[in-house]
């Protein structure tokens, strides 16, 4: 796994959710998320911080990316290779994950209308809760991977095979 900090230019602040690459192979793709890393710091996340019910582009300052050199399958839908945008709508039960084909912008911007598709995701609860956000693309035992996310006391994930 590659890491890759933002520097902090002459006279400015550091960012309070350093901005991190991370670079994941899984099943022969390579899968590259830039993201902004905020922390818990003693707060309550998830139905809090994070509203339930409502759109959230997990991560902080500029959009969260996503970048796959392999065309992944999602169930039923086909994202080709390519850079996207991640977004999610939290919820007690059922999370969703959005790919949105708009990147560059503010995480607080959310063009709906540029949205490829939304996915279920499964939600488990982690026991030692996670301090700071982490999305990361995983292998799983079955085969094929996952987009997952920890913060707080959740895991979430939305599986994908990589097409041949």
């Amino acid at each position: 796994m590659l890491v890759l900090a933002s520097p902090v230019a002459h006279g400015q602040r550091p960012r309070v959710s350093p901005h991190e690459t991370h670079t994941f192979t899984v099943a022969g793709a390579t899968v590259t998320i830039t993201y902004g890393r905020p922390s818990m710091r003693g707060r309550k996340v998830f139905g809090a911080l994070v509203p339930y019910n409502v759109v959230w582009m997990p991560g902080a300052d500029e959009a969260t990316i996503f970048q796959t050199t392999a065309t992944l399958r999602f169930t039923e839908f086909t994202l080709p290779a390519g850079s996207y945008s991640l977004y999610t709508m939290p919820s007690e039960k059922q999370w969703l994950l959005i790919i949105n084909k708009r990147t560059g912008q503010f995480h607080t911007v959310y063009p709906s209308t540029e949205d490829l598709v939304k996915l279920a995701m499964t939600s488990e609860a982690v026991a030692v809760p996670v301090e700071q956000l982490t999305i990361s693309a995983v292998s799983r035992p079955e085969g094929g991977g996952a987009v997952q996310l920890e913060w707080e006391t959740t895991r979430v994930f939305a599986p994908f095979t990589v097409a041949r």
